[in-house]
């Protein structure tokens, strides 16, 4: 396990991505919690979200897919 991933701030906030989110290069998509830091992650391409592929406050590894996007 690498960290652990976050779809919003807090529990009481808004998620920063849902389905049908439109992204961009550099959108924040996502937090990832490892040894106690949090890593704001950053889309790396543009699109809109048409799955999550992870739930909240799961378990992460390296270069695991987090989101699917369809481009346009």
């Amino acid at each position: 396990m690498v960290g652990t991933f976050y779809r919003a701030a807090s529990p009481e906030s808004k998620s920063f991505a849902d389905l049908g989110s439109k992204v961009v290069e550099n959108t924040l998509v996502c937090i990832i919690e490892a040894m106690k830091i949090m890593n704001e992650i950053q889309a790396e391409a543009k699109g809109t979200v048409v799955e999550v592929l992870v739930e909240n406050g799961q378990p992460v590894e390296y270069g695991q897919r987090l989101f699917k996007l369809k481009q346009g």
